[in-house]
Parts: C-alpha cells; structure tokens; sequence
C-alpha cells in the first residue's frame, strides 16, 4: 500500500503532541453544532424593475455576446441542447426563454448528507450554512509566519475546523498541499477529509476524474451506492467562469460531472468591478447573473433538477494600483442585490466573508465583519470563505480562523429569538433592585447569570490593569493560543477503522493507476 504522507500532531508549532479526547478544550467558550436559519427579512438595495432590468441585461448578453466554452464536452452539450454554437470560435449563446425554461428546474431547497446525520446541512429558503475558507496557495501564524501551503498544515487546519462547530461545512480544501504531486495530491486532501471531518466537505471541480474520486470516496465512507448518492447528496463544489465570459475545460467537465450524478455546484462568476467586468457596480451585477445562469442552464442540460447554488462575488479593485478589494461598501452592496437576484430565481444564493489584508488586524477584522453583515442581511444561504481567509484568498491563517469563528459565533447568537414572556420581562428582579440599586445579587440574576449572554471565544473583557498582568495580549495573540489549545485537543477520527482500511486502499490503487496512465 502508498505511504500517505503523515500530519503534523502540534501543540505548539513543531513539536509533536499526542490527541486526546474530542470537545475537550477547557475554558474555550465554543458554540455546540446547531443549524442556523435567518429571522430577519433579507436587506432588499433594488427595486423589482431593477432587478427585471439586470435580469434582461444578462439576457441579452447570453443572447447577442455569448460565453467562449473551452471544453469539448460542454460544448457538444450545449449544441445537442439547441443552444447557438459555434466550433471555430467556441462560442456559446442561448435563446432567453431556453435559458428560462433551464433554471426553472433548478431545486429551491435542498439536503447536503454527512457521514454523521446529525451534520446534515440544508441550502435554500431561510437556511444559514457557513463555510470555512478554502483553496489558498499559502498558510500563516504568528511563529512560523507566511509559508507555501503543505500537507502537515493542510491536515492541521482541517483537525481545527472539525473543532469549531460554528462552522457546518468545510471549504474544499483550506490551503494547497504544495509540496505533494499535482496528479495525486485530491486524493490525499480527500483521505484527510473523509477521516477528520463529520461535516460535509467539498471536493475539486477542475474536471471529471477529481469529482469522480470524490464520488467514491464519498460512498465509501457513508456505505452507500451512487443510486443512494444521487437521492442523498453529499459533495458540492465551486465551479468559476474566467470572468468575463468564459469556461474553461476542466471546469465545465467539473460542473457536468457533478451534476451527472446529482451532486450541487456553486456557480460563481470572479466579477471584479473595473478589472473582470465593467467598473459600473450594475454592469458588473449584469455580467455576473449572466455567467451565473449560464452555468446553472449547463448543469440542467445535463440533469434537470441538479441542485445549484447562486454564486455571488462581485467586489471592486482599487484604481490606483487595480489590486482586488474586498469587505467594501461595493462589496456589500453587491452582496444585497445578489441575494436579490438568487431569490428571482428561486435558487440558494452564496456569498463570502472576504478581505484584503495582509495581516490579521483591525482592517482584517473591520472588512470581514462588513463582508459578513451584508451577506447574512441580503439572505445569504452559504457563507463561503467564512472563516480563515486572508490576503485576499491568498492565505489560509491559522489566527484568522479563529477571529472569524468568533465572528461567526457572534452572528449565531445574532440570529437566535429575543424571549418575551412573563419571567423575561424580570418584573419581580427591577422590584427587589428598587430605585438606585443593583441587579447583580438580584434571584433573577442568580438564575441566569451563566446563561444570560454571549460568552466571547477571543474577546477579552477584563480592565485594563488585569489585562496587562496577564500579558497584554493582543486579539491575534489570544487567537495564537486558542487555535493550539484546539490542536491538541482534537480527538482521534470517528470513522471506523475497517473503513479506514477500505479507504487507504481505494486511494493506494488509483495512485498507482494515475501513475500508469502518466
């Protein structure tokens, strides 16, 4: 059998430490796993015949411009499919009322299957799904500082993730193990996954044979078959056009692959205003449905009913140097009209917890919380990137994850109903306090006082004569510890030995297979 590669077991950077039981970080005020639906009415930027004049733009886009289809396979799809294509070109354009006729048959809800049923995640209508960053090239802490991406850290950071219950899902790989082989390193990444995680996690979209492991992999460790899998989706991916307006090969084979067998996609356009789409925040709104839509059209021709996210990420670049922005007032503002948009079409909508610093600081923290408020106030349904993104999606940070999940945690809490009732109202506890006194020793108070408020991960509230005795430490600092302290008690995996086994060898024979056919 291949030796896969073995993972770091830190307590602190570098040195090895043995794992010990799950959920066993004392003093971590971490939220327990619960599904997140969203009360509040979505925020609403457009009026409806805005929203109709978007709509129309992105039809006539797809009507008299097109999108350039690299791939053979989805090219031959879309002519079997009726659509206007043509081969010397590779140009795709489609009818609007196909392209209606299309989406109509996208699902406007529907069930993700872990190989723990109790982490089974739902998409669609008032459902809140947050998502952990995935696909940075490089990772980062405060001690060994900003490094190429790498196994041991990749296997580490998900271990971490499987800690954090505030996040539901896993983000398709939360950096790049750089230093594996290209043509084998999915199944690693996937091994990993399927070991650590009781959450659902996505797999790669760069073409068919990717997608296909994970397919199996994904039976295996559920004991199922792909009829059952089909009925029982348990994979998603992020499928992106090379905005504008194109669709390479081994995305379009990706997002055909997965929807052949029922698995959902995340169609998202990289629509940066002024750079990848028009600087005006409308055209950039236009050309992202146009793309968005076009995918979903491509994964209905395959399979009516596919399920299908709305992937929303239309930010703006800084005109003076044209490096991406993200956490802006643009930013926020596309994110409500996406939602908008979504809605329109009856389809999940995502949307990202994004931001442009180099470093985690107050800009890191300022850009993300305004990312995350406008996605979770248009409606969003998964907030992709929501925990660990850093320079832009360039890095995975071990200390951002934390500050993240503190935010996630927070917006949690946000979310859950105000009680009104008699004992609520605390009538008798304003009595016993009376006029000029106090309500801390008060039998209401007594009651409550453990449960009554949010209890911070990272923020620290003590004065700051305590706070300085203790070390002075910074927000990052704190997140320093706290993301070691979860470390080192992640506990062994739940998945059973014997299908351990079955896995290590499913991923021993198609590396040797890859190998062969090199």
């Amino acid at each position: 059998m291949d030796q896969l590669p073995e993972a770091s077991q830190i307590q602190e950077p570098g040195s090895p430490a043995p794992r010990r039981a799950r959920r066993g970080a004392p003093g971590l005020a971490l939220l327990p796993w619960r599904r997140l639906t969203n009360p509040f009415h979505p925020v609403e930027i457009l009026s409806a015949d805005e929203i109709e004049s978007i709509h129309h733009g992105s039809l006539r886009i797809l009507a008299e411009i097109g999108l350039e289809v690299l791939g053979d396979r989805a090219l031959d799809a879309f002519a079997r499919a009726g659509a206007t294509v043509d081969r010397l070109t590779r140009n795709v354009r489609l009818d609007p009322d196909q392209l209606e006729a299309l989406i109509s048959t996208v699902p406007s809800t529907f069930t993700l299957h872990a190989r723990n049923p109790e982490r089974d995640i739902v998409f669609g209508g008032s459902n809140l799904v947050f998502g952990a960053v995935g696909g940075p090239a490089f990772v980062s802490d405060l001690d060994r500082g900003r490094r190429a991406g790498n196994y041991a850290d990749f296997v580490d950071y998900v271990r971490i993730i499987g800690m954090l219950d505030v996040i539901h899902q896993e983000g398709g790989g939360p950096l790049e193990p750089n230093d594996l082989p290209v043509e084998t390193r999915h199944l690693d990444m996937y091994r990993t996954l399927a070991v650590e995680l009781e959450k659902t996690w996505q797999c790669l979209g760069f073409g068919a044979r990717p997608v296909d492991d994970a397919l199996e992999i994904t039976c295996l460790i559920r004991g199922i078959d792909r009829d059952r899998l089909l009925r029982e989706p348990s994979l998603m991916t992020v499928i992106n056009t090379n905005s504008p307006l194109r669709l390479d090969g081994p995305m379009g084979d990706g997002l055909m692959e997965m929807a052949l067998h029922g698995q959902p996609v995340v169609a998202t356009p990289f629509t940066l205003a002024g750079a990848m789409s028009p600087v005006s925040l409308a055209g950039a709104l236009a050309q992202q449905n146009a793309e968005a839509l076009f995918l979903i059209a491509l994964a209905q021709i395959v399979r009516p009913g596919a399920p299908m996210v709305y992937g929303a990420f239309t930010s703006n670049v800084d005109m003076r140097t044209g490096a991406p922005a993200f956490g802006t007032p643009e930013f926020v503002k596309g994110a409500f009209a996406s939602g908008q948009l979504a809605r329109r079409y009856g389809v999940p909508w995502r949307s990202s917890n994004a931001n442009a610093s180099n470093v985690v600081d107050a800009q890191a923290a300022y850009e993300s919380e305004m990312a995350v408020w406008g996605a979770v106030m248009g409606g969003v349904n998964l907030l992709y990137q929501g925990a660990g993104w850093l320079e832009g999606g360039l890095t995975a940070s071990y200390e951002k994850l934390i500050v993240d999940a503190e935010i996630l945690q927070m917006m949690s809490e946000v979310l859950q109903p105000l009680t009104v009732d008699d004992a609520s109202l605390g009538f008798e506890s304003i009595a016993e306090a009376g006029p000029g006194g106090h309500f801390f020793g008060t039998a209401h108070t007594l009651e409550r006082f453990e449960t009554a408020f949010y209890r911070p991960l990272v923020s620290d509230w003590r004065n700051f004569e305590t706070w300085e005795a203790d070390g002075a430490r910074t927000a990052t600092e704190r997140a320093n510890l706290i993301w070691k302290q979860l470390l080192a008690e992640a506990g062994p995996s739940t998945l059973d030995p014997v299908v351990i086994e079955a896995l290590d060898a499913f991923v021993a024979r198609r590396k040797r297979e890859i190998a062969a056919s090199a």
